[in-house]
């Protein structure tokens, strides 16, 4: 049929376009007729004008978004099973329903959980860009397939009164609540029934605890997973399960979800009045029980009972009681306290900011030195400076040290001086109250210093740099009151304490020495981050060199001080894109309102012990973690192991953050995490959360890969535990066979193999010559630190295909007035088609993808011009051009790096690479590294990973 002829892009009918780049034939360019209900909306449609970009490829089914009625490349419907393993149908009803079967919804077949504080029994609004939302599941209803009967009423029932409850009497104190049906297990096969990307926005099987388990109604009184996912949301009663499920214990704990308060606000408990257990020190929360008549109240973890304080029901500033039920500890999981003065060892300190600037030759000629300079200037009314406390300091570096005494504003000598220190073994350390000035008081000095300051060394020659002299000299001079050194360096440290070589050694990348690379080359990082811990130090690195700079060793310096690695490879700030992108992150970086001087402690029920932390910051003790600085943008993984049989229905874990806000006040952010508890195999898989399982085993992947393990370990140890897993899940709760020689797993975990390969596909951990050491080193820091939102993309990249997407993508929606994103597609070339234009994205860049028979008509509506020629590929932006698509395709770009939208704090703004298939091969070869579904480089495809799988577990 034709294509009408105010579409983009008509095909010689039945020509076959092929993707030789690609390793996979392409989609067939001739379209079938569309299915009665398109061709009806064409016609309903009138005089609007359709933008297919492609022989009208939205209405005829022929590109990645096709046709909502099931419709595959070509018009035909998908068949299940065909064409690569891993090819996910086009949207139809439901997420992975195909024509002939019976199942529904999310997660192969069980109807989707509410949204997080929706009403039981409602339903989600339906995902953007036409995938229809997934019945609510878990919470019973009919389920095809699913067990009937009263287990299955049992469930529904339960789930009705998930996390509600009703003010206990006295008499209902020493009552265990009855235990319920937890999620039913939903066994899918992954080789009939591909995995869908969309699955990974589903929640987590959700948390279903007894009626009354907590002594309010309030819906918030368990903790959301945008703070805290457990990675089993049912706890086996003993060790022993937990050892034979195979599946690990861990909490993912990420306490803030914004960088600033105002866009994550949470209750703050302002009287003083703290309730906490006698003996455990567990903070008073929904879980707990009332006694005598609510004179004292019992602790949910220990079970001591405790007297309730005399001012719980009292409030002194109007002197009048109050309704207890009211307080925020009882309604919200989630809650801060303003702290009394013995929770200060010492008055709170102040913000402290100490810049390391690096004025050697590579950074004054790429400009870093004037672009930080300027940037902290623009800044300095976003640092936070509430309490008019704040103090900043400047220490130049190349291969001596250059202090900045800074006048208080009015002084006589309103110039700021110099003085250069050269011995870098015992350098002289000038009076500090010169070098740490209140930003209140010496605003006009700081502003009239940072606009000289590239003028001072814009004729620098000097390659040399003692960053370990200027970090230790830093150190010392900050250590009395604590506080952050920001580290701007575009140069290996050469000289002094710390001195690092050149060793990386292209002959090594890919082999089994390559691991020794990751590894840090100087024992001083370590040692001298752990001192900096003891005194409230912490390190930020921001780093910018083109040659070889060591990462391996000098992202120590954030990893035991609570701070965090940036790196730039190759930044020019003569290129536009590379200067705003770090201006706009440094800036964010400033403003971010972090906690100084906090540390971390995770409590739980008798039975439980926290037994492993991985994160950025120092272990002080075995339950400690200490943070100089508590940053906004990073999470933190604990393994719980199971010491004693759990005899609750419900066990808790409680999180405390205490820490000095940024204007000087004490405070305690506590989270609460109640989950109930089986002695079932069955309701541990069915209610283990597939991205919490990944962020804990990239933890451990990358803690393998810096051990004496590498990277072959890492690698090796992620293939054998999906393994086993799969095995496991055979063997207990398959029945031990296959049934028509497919690969059972839980409907839930479905996304499993294909994070597990993409992990192994990561820059950080992948097997591959090419890959500089620096640039794995930063990866592996990425991989460590990462909120799970953020890591589950740069594990698993988004990929949208922008020619055809919905009418309703790139457009905000009407109730939320959020923009609406294109439904994500499988990351696969089997989803690209040689006229589209398509956009990926793992977070930290995004590539723009232009088909090889992109028409002009679609180039002039996004760039402004119709020759593909005269395209820039590489770094870029997007023109803003008066046309609808164009917006629209801007809208998506921008909402694609929506962190905040997804309850997280993040200051990254990815580059966008503009690409043309047949334009520059590296560039592509590069985007196509995010396609982890494919064959790249020493990789397998999905299809030949599922192959493996399947061999091992069968064998």
């Amino acid at each position: 049929m034709a294509a009408p002829n105010d579409g983009y892009g008509q095909f010689p009918p039945g020509q076959q376009y092929d993707h030789p780049e690609l390793g996979t034939p392409g989609f067939e360019g001739q379209a079938a007729s569309p299915p009665p209900q398109a061709a009806a909306q064409a016609i309903d449609a009138g005089k609007k004008k359709k933008r297919g970009y492609a022989t009208q490829a939205f209405e005829f089914g022929a590109g990645g978004n096709a046709a909502v009625g099931g419709q595959g490349p070509g018009g035909m419907p998908p068949m299940p099973g065909a064409g690569v393993p891993g090819a996910v149908p086009q949207q139809s009803p439901g997420y992975g329903g195909y024509p002939g079967q019976d199942f529904q919804g999310g997660y192969g077949g069980s109807p989707a959980p509410a949204a997080y504080g929706a009403p039981m029994g409602t339903h989600q609004p339906a995902a953007a860009g036409g995938y229809q939302a997934p019945e609510a599941y878990y919470q019973g209803g009919v389920v095809p397939g699913a067990p009937q009967g009263v287990s299955g009423i049992t469930a529904g029932m339960a789930g009705m009164n998930m996390g509600s409850g009703a003010q206990p009497s006295p008499q209902q104190g020493g009552q265990q609540p009855p235990r319920v049906a937890l999620n039913q297990l939903y066994p899918t096969d992954l080789l009939n029934q591909p995995f869908n990307v969309s699955e990974l926005d589903l929640p987590p099987p959700p948390i279903i605890l007894p009626p009354n388990a907590s002594v309010t109604q309030s819906p918030d009184s368990n903790c959301p997973p945008k703070y805290i996912r457990s990675t089993l949301n049912a706890v086996p009663t003993t060790h022993s399960l937990l050892k034979k499920s195979k599946l690990p214990f861990a909490l993912v704990i990420q306490p803030y979800a914004a960088l600033h308060d105002l866009d994550d606000p949470v209750p703050v408990v302002q009287d003083q009045v703290i309730a906490r257990c006698r003996r455990c020190r567990t903070y008073i929360n929904p879980y707990v029980i009332f006694l005598d008549q609510g004179h004292r109240w019992r602790c949910n973890m220990c079970n001591l009972t405790n007297d309730v304080p005399q001012a719980f029901d009292w409030d002194a500033a109007t002197q009048k009681s109050v309704n207890r039920w009211d307080r925020y500890e009882l309604n919200h999981s989630v809650v801060e306290f303003v702290a009394p003065q013995e929770y200060m060892v010492r008055p709170p300190q102040p913000l402290v900011y100490l810049f390391l600037f690096d004025v050697s030759y590579a950074s004054v000629s790429t400009g870093l030195l004037a672009t930080s300079a300027r940037t902290i200037l623009d800044s300095l009314n976003r640092i936070p400076n509430a309490d008019r406390r704040t103090r900043l300091g400047f220490i130049a570096v190349d291969s001596s040290l250059h202090y900045f005494s800074i006048p208080k504003d009015g002084d006589e000598n309103t110039e700021t001086s110099m003085l250069v220190v050269s011995d870098l073994e015992e350098p002289f350390m000038p009076v500090p109250q010169d070098l740490l000035v209140p930003l209140n008081e010496s605003r006009a000095s700081v502003e009239n210093f940072l606009s000289k300051l590239p003028e001072m060394f814009q004729n620098n020659q000097s390659n040399g740099s003692c960053m370990g002299s200027a970090l230790r000299a830093g150190h010392k001079l900050i250590s009395p009151l604590g506080g952050k050194i920001v580290v701007l360096s575009a140069s290996l440290p050469n000289l002094g304490v710390g001195k690092l070589d050149m060793r990386e050694d292209k002959k090594l990348l890919g082999t089994s020495k390559e691991s020794g690379l990751l590894q840090t080359a100087s024992s001083f990082y370590k040692s001298f981050a752990v001192e900096c811990s003891k005194n409230q130090v912490s390190i930020d690195m921001f780093l910018f060199s083109s040659q070889y700079q060591d990462v391996a060793s000098l992202s120590n310096l954030p990893r035991y001080t609570g701070g965090q690695t940036w790196f730039y490879p190759g930044w020019n700030a003569g290129r536009a894109e590379d200067a705003i992108k770090f201006a706009t992150e440094f800036s964010d970086f400033l403003s971010s309102e972090i906690g100084l001087e906090a540390v971390l402690r995770v409590r739980a029920t008798t039975g439980l012990r926290m037994n492993t932390f991985y994160g950025n910051f120092f272990n002080r003790s075995s339950d400690l973690c200490a943070f100089p600085a508590f940053p906004r943008d990073q999470c933190y993984v604990v393994e719980v192991a199971i010491d004693e049989t759990l005899q609750k229905n419900v066990v808790c874990l409680q999180a405390g953050v205490l820490y000095t806000t940024c204007n000087g006040e004490r405070r305690i952010r506590v989270m609460t995490l109640a989950l109930p508890t089986t002695t079932n195999l069955a309701d541990i898989y069915a209610s283990a959360d597939q991205c919490a399982l990944t962020t804990y085993f990239s933890h451990k992947a990358v803690e393998r890969a810096l051990s004496s393990s590498g990277l072959d370990g890492a690698r090796d140890a992620l293939q054998s535990k999906l393994t086993e897993l799969l095995q496991t899940f055979k063997k207990e709760l398959g029945g031990g066979s296959m049934g028509g020689g497919g690969l059972q797993f839980p409907a839930n975990l479905r996304g499993l193999p294909v994070l597990f390969l993409g992990l192994i596909k990561n820059i950080g951990l992948r097997k591959s010559a090419q890959i500089p050491s620096d640039l794995r080193s930063a990866a592996l820091c990425q991989l460590s630190t990462l909120p799970l939102p953020l890591l589950m993309q740069y594990i698993y990249p988004r990929l949208y295909s922008l020619h055809d997407m919905p009418d309703n993508a790139g457009v905000p929606d009407g109730e939320t007035n959020q923009i609406v994103l294109p439904p994500p597609l499988n990351l696969s070339s089997e989803r690209f088609v040689s006229y589209g234009l398509y956009l990926i994205d793992d977070g930290q860049t995004q590539f723009l993808w232009i088909g090889r028979d992109a028409v002009p008509q679609l180039l002039t509506d996004v760039f402004g011009f119709g020759e593909r020629t005269q395209l820039r590929v590489g770094k870029g932006s997007i023109p803003e051009l008066d046309n609808d698509f164009n917006e629209r395709v801007r809208a998506v770009i921008q909402k694609s790096r929506d962190h905040l939208s997804r309850g997280v704090g993040s200051i990254i703004v990815p580059h966008l690479y503009i690409i043309r298939e047949d334009g520059e091969p590296s560039l592509k070869l590069w985007a196509q590294t995010l396609l982890v579904e494919d064959r790249a480089d020493q990789g397998m495809s999905f299809g030949q990973w599922m192959g493996m799988l399947r061999e091992k577990v069968s064998s």
